[in-house]
């Protein structure tokens, strides 16, 4: 008779066997996606391959998908860095709105300014807006010891909805025929497009805060103590590690790249504040930074990557009428795979035989 039992390993995987685990998740996410697809009446390689067509078979999706992957990118290394020590940041929604909303202040309230002025204060303020946002669970987890993940969550539902409270009353276009929109931003307030695509500047943005948030925790001594601390919280303590100060700056940190993307979104690609700008990038970010396993370098190869399946749904609605859910589907499907096959980094199955 066999007997099966997980068994901890002596030494994780290496970088190999990591890739091929995740490989397998991946892999096996899609199966299941073909099966929900079958089970709809759809048939499942060819609802697959019309998928990854829409994703990554053409020049207009990829530049779609690259367009998408900024805001997941931005987000998913904010949220990234709270997730190093240990604090769970659900709220990167509500900060890349309330980014948005300090970077739309600055535009509509600064019009005139030249662009290399206008800029740089659309960023600060997007980055202030999203920064305070993260700083308030911050601050009741320290005062009150209550719990981010319930705050963090309850805040993105109270900034959603005063963006819309702004757009819908003080910061409406009374020329936009009753729609909730702002006044378009002038040239001045606009990130613009790389040459001849679709892309904007933005991505140059991914490239250096990427650099420069994978170069802090590798290089420097407050980037390890984050990482010191959020392996263990108790040991943090006891070498006088300032944990608490630690827990304001990631949280705040976090808040200002959600916020940096929120500003990108309004200026780069709406070109206004608008609620349509809220389709729930900083949920996706959840997804992409485990997906990533936390590196700021993976986690611009896995924002490619959903965004490309945002896109490519789209397609599948459009040529084999799937429903739209099917994309929030196959996000949830790819993170509970991914952390099953986490399991194995660490974990094996052994098989004994009893008599």
């Amino acid at each position: 008779m066999l007997r099966m039992r997980i068994v901890k390993r002596q030494e994780p995987l290496d970088f190999g066997g990591s890739c091929l685990v995740l490989l397998s998740a991946l892999v096996l996410s899609l199966v299941l996606s073909g099966l929900l697809l079958f089970l709809g009446g759809t048939p499942p390689f060819k609802g697959i391959v019309t998928l990854f067509q829409g994703a990554f078979g053409s020049r207009w999706a990829l530049e779609d998908s690259i367009l998408k992957a900024i805001p997941i990118f931005l987000c998913s290394l904010g949220v990234a860095i709270a997730f190093r020590l240990k604090i769970w940041n659900i709220g990167a929604e509500g900060q890349f709105a309330l980014g948005a909303v300090g970077a739309t202040w600055v535009a509509l309230s600064f019009p005139e300014w030249p662009k290399i002025a206008l800029i740089p204060a659309m960023i600060t303020m997007g980055m202030v807006g999203g920064g305070l946002w993260g700083l308030i669970p911050a601050i009741l987890r320290q005062k009150l010891r209550t719990n981010e993940i319930i705050v963090t969550l309850m805040l993105n539902y109270i900034a959603i909805l005063f963006l819309q409270y702004l757009v819908y009353g003080a910061w409406k276009d009374p020329t936009s025929f009753g729609f909730p929109m702002t006044p378009s931003f002038t040239e001045q307030a606009i990130v613009g497009k790389i040459g001849t695509t679709s892309i904007n500047w933005g991505l140059l943005h991914c490239l250096v805060l990427g650099t420069l948030v994978w170069g802090f925790f590798r290089y420097t001594k407050l980037g390890f103590e984050l990482k010191a601390s959020g392996d263990n919280v108790q040991a943090a303590r006891y070498a006088w590690l300032p944990y608490d100060r630690l827990v304001i700056l990631v949280m705040v940190l976090s808040g200002a790249l959600a916020g940096w993307a929120g500003f990108l979104e309004a200026s780069a690609t709406v070109n206004r504040l608008q609620p349509s700008i809220m389709v729930g990038y900083g949920y996706t970010a959840i997804v992409v930074a485990w997906l990533a396993r936390l590196n700021p370098l993976s986690i611009g190869i896995a924002s490619i990557l959903l965004a490309g399946l945002r896109v490519g749904v789209e397609n599948l609605q459009l040529d084999l009428q799937v429903p739209a859910a099917f994309g929030g589907i196959l996000e949830g499907l790819i993170l509970l795979t991914v952390l099953a096959g986490g399991l194995f980094t660490h974990y094996r199955i052994e098989r004994r035989r009893i008599s």
